[in-house]
């Protein structure tokens, strides 16, 4: 694995947001939802595409709050744009587990 140093560490931009809207996204290839994220008043909505369907439902994701990347470029995924990158670890099987807070912290706060 190669190593990195702390300036490099310093430019990922992850910070928390909550979900505040979840719809289904039936053009992308793998099964996923669209995802509206509040990153705060600073970084704003920030909306996302995520393969997450077969842990979570569009219920369960509503309010949860996620660390997610802000600072990558804007990606298009089929006719959508996505403006952050939602973090996750993949199970067993594949399937992504969402990356969260344990306890509830301001929209916008930056991992450290």
């Amino acid at each position: 694995m190669e190593e990195i140093s702390w300036q490099d560490f310093e430019r990922v931009a992850l910070h928390v947001g909550t979900i505040i809207s979840v719809s289904d996204f039936p053009k992308a290839k793998k099964p996923a939802y669209k995802l509206q994220v509040d990153f705060g008043e600073e970084i704003g909505i920030r909306q996302s595409s995520a393969q997450i369907t077969k842990h979570y439902t569009k219920e369960d994701l509503l309010g949860k709050q996620v660390i997610g990347v802000v600072n990558f470029p804007k990606k298009q995924i089929a006719d959508f744009m996505s403006g952050c990158l939602i973090t996750g670890f993949a199970d067993e099987s594949g399937d992504i587990v969402l990356s969260t807070v344990e306890r509830g912290v301001p929209n916008g706060a930056k991992l450290i």
